[in-house]
């Protein structure tokens, strides 16, 4: 990182009122009224004789609404998303309830069930009418809320020095987010650009191109020995899983050093590693803890319509993923993913629950003026896989992903602290119809083919956030999400073969260590000749006795610590510091005997899973290796090429040190109800 020269004092930070806005409560007003007059229409069990009752009846259930949705989430009570859910339904049923007994004139519901499905209805007048308006969500009235609960959760920091916030879109590509900011699916993060708020920088990730080793590094400095989403564990005979709670806390474990991005008060939200913070949302490595009292979902629950409206978006998302799914179909476009199962309410789940849920996190933590704050938004990510790289519904899910991001600038001129926003990715993505797709076998057959005398067993696979979610709503709704281990224990199976995004692994488990290639050729003479012809694999990596690390491919190979190549170098098509990274994976103790990257067609840009996901990453090849950086130009640029999630993590660290250590830097402080970009 470029050495900054010392900032300057900051003009002491007095943070903005929040001031009322006269039109939005008049249009919140017409909106609830709105809702009130359908659920009247529609429901036989609830009576509204007429508009002025409609009136009345709306001003109650505001003044209900104001008062006790608020108490009771303030009240420590263990909130887990399923108990919020259910104890915020039934509370605005009782409102309506409690406001057809204070004027039954005005309003009148016949029993609780009637109070609820009116509630129901109300949620989805109020997501329509607001859509249509032009409404803000109510930010004001929720920042309240958040301001209220926040205060009763405990200190607040109040301070000049910035806190710094970063916001990390789950596989999104430095291109695919340029075309986006220019056709107007990423409108916010466009307008920082255009004002000069922000400047925008590619990273290269590690070889495994996934959220596991790329969190690693980030929030906690080091991602050594991470080879992919999911390996083996020889000297012991698991498979380790970067989803797996158990098996994230042993990462965490492993290589937490006092030095996590954030250390000393900072906050995780949605996460794999929790980077040593001190309060975590969604945070996989410590779910344990959302099995207890968990504040911070007690801002999201403050608002009793934030349940009713989330549960509407949620079977909203699921129409727009069935409906997104019969046009894919229709119009025969391909690579064409799977899209049936339970992966519909997956996406909503990602799209809606989680993101909301989130975002309040976030919100919670500047109002409690947290110094750092790092959130994963996923559900980019998530329909990507599904549904390819640049679908109008992908778009869609990153233009909801950039309104959030909207909301979290606008609250920043509120905040006890001045606050800094970084929006970031892990990844990218890379298209492409699966191996299976194009060959109609998978990698495993591939290799059980060109075995001699051995089966295969194929552990794990399919989308990471399918694992990661399942164990996130589990657990935080108090159910069991611990792994099974028998799934995870390879037993005695002689050969394992795991999938990762375009990059495969293939374990020999004759030995408890990493067999050379001699000796993989003397045991199976007709596996790497296989695998090294196939028209869809592009390398192999393997450890040769003589000649050290190998990478193979069809016409040649390259060797990596003699800086060699013979024939066609396999790695062209690939990052220029493919070798590099190469070198660095062959040095892990948890490598495999066989390592597969598919094949990149740069013209075509297209390469291929071994999983069935047809956008992916994990390996080498494409967008996959190309996220990006958005900073705020008040920040030191970096003075060099950013390879390696661990570099990035020096230099995310770096800009929190500069900010909150020592003078601050200049920052305006004209404060008031605008947006600060």
């Amino acid at each position: 990182m470029v050495a900054p020269t010392v900032p300057p004092q900051l003009t002491e930070w007095r943070p903005a009122r929040l001031r009322l806005d006269p039109a939005g409560m008049v249009l919140s007003g017409l909106v609830a009224v709105g809702g009130l007059l359908l659920a009247s229409a529609i429901l036989p069990g609830v009576h509204i004789p007429s508009v002025p009752d409609a009136i009345v009846a709306a001003l109650i259930v505001a003044v209900l609404n104001a008062l006790l949705p608020p108490l009771l989430a303030a009240l420590r009570l263990p909130f887990t998303v399923a108990l919020g859910f259910v104890t915020t339904l039934a509370v605005d049923a009782a409102i309506l309830l409690l406001a057809s007994r204070i004027d039954p004139r005005a309003l009148q519901v016949d029993s609780f069930l009637w109070a609820l499905l009116a509630a129901l209805v109300m949620a989805v007048a109020s997501v329509v009418l607001t859509t249509i308006l032009g409404a803000n969500d109510d930010d004001t009235y929720n920042l309240r809320v958040i301001r209220r609960v926040a205060g009763r959760m405990g200190e607040t920091e109040r301070t000049s020095a910035p806190g710094i916030v970063f916001l990390e879109i789950d596989g999104l590509a430095l291109p695919v987010l340029q075309r986006a900011m220019r056709d107007g699916s990423a409108p916010v993060l466009a307008s920082w650009l255009e004002e000069g708020a922000h400047r925008l920088v590619e990273w290269e990730p590690d070889l495994s191109s996934q959220t596991g080793a790329s969190q690693a590094g980030i929030l906690l400095g080091s991602n050594e020995d991470i080879p992919a989403f999911r390996w083996v564990e020889k000297e012991t005979g698991r498979v380790m899983t970067c989803s797996s709670p158990a098996d994230c806390r042993e990462i965490e474990r492993r290589h937490a050093t006092g030095g996590g991005l954030l250390i000393g008060g900072g906050a995780s939200r949605g996460n794999l590693f929790s980077g040593e913070a001190a309060e975590v949302i969604l945070t996989v490595s410590r779910l344990a803890e959302e099995r207890r009292s968990n504040p911070g979902y007690r801002a999201f629950f403050a608002n009793g319509f934030n349940v009713t409206r989330v549960l509407v978006l949620f079977f909203w998302e699921v129409v727009i993923e069935l409906v997104a799914h019969l046009q894919q179909v229709r119009r025969d476009v391909r690579p064409r993913g799977h899209r049936g199962g339970k992966y519909p309410f997956l996406r909503a789940t990602m799209c809606v629950i989680v993101r909301d849920l989130v975002v309040f996190g976030v919100l919670t933590d500047m109002m409690r003026g947290r110094p750092a704050v790092y959130a994963t938004f996923a559900s980019y990510d998530e329909v990507a896989h599904h549904s390819g790289l640049e679908r109008s519904d992908t778009l869609e899910a990153l233009r909801k992903l950039d309104e959030q991001f909207g909301r979290i600038a606008r609250a920043r001129p509120y905040a006890p602290r001045p606050y800094e926003l970084v929006v970031l990715s892990d990844h990218g993505q890379t298209q492409g119809a699966t191996f299976l797709q194009r060959n109609g076998y998978s990698l495993e057959t591939l290799v059980e083919r060109s075995l001699d005398g051995a089966s295969v067993a194929r552990l794990g696979g399919g989308d990471e956030n399918d694992v990661a979610v399942g164990h996130a709503v589990a657990d935080a709704t108090g159910g069991r999400g611990a792994p099974n281990r028998a799934k995870s224990e390879v037993g005695d199976r002689p050969v394992v073969v795991l999938g990762s995004g375009n990059l495969g692994l293939v374990y020999l488990m004759d030995e408890p260590r990493r067999l050379t290639l001699e000796e993989i050729d003397e045991r199976h003479p007709r596996l790497i000749p296989a695998l090294r012809a196939h028209p869809h694999v592009g390398f192999l990596l393997v450890r040769s006795a003589s000649h050290g690390p190998v990478a193979m491919g069809a016409g040649g190979a390259s060797f990596l610590a003699e800086q060699r190549v013979d024939g066609d170098d396999p790695l062209a098509p690939f990052s220029p510091n493919a070798a590099a990274h190469l070198l660095r994976t062959d040095g892990f103790a948890h490598a495999p005997d066989i390592l597969v990257n598919s094949f990149y067609d740069g013209a075509g840009d297209q390469g291929c899973a071994f999983e069935e996901l047809i956008s992916f990453h994990g390996g080498l090849g494409g967008e996959q290796t190309r996220p990006f950086v958005l900073y705020p130009t008040s920040l030191p640029a970096p003075a060099q090429p950013i390879v390696g999630a661990a570099c990035l993590h020096d230099l995310l660290a770096g800009w929190r040190r500069w900010l909150q250590d020592g003078p601050a830097p200049v920052r305006p402080v004209e404060v008031g109800d605008s947006t600060v970009a």
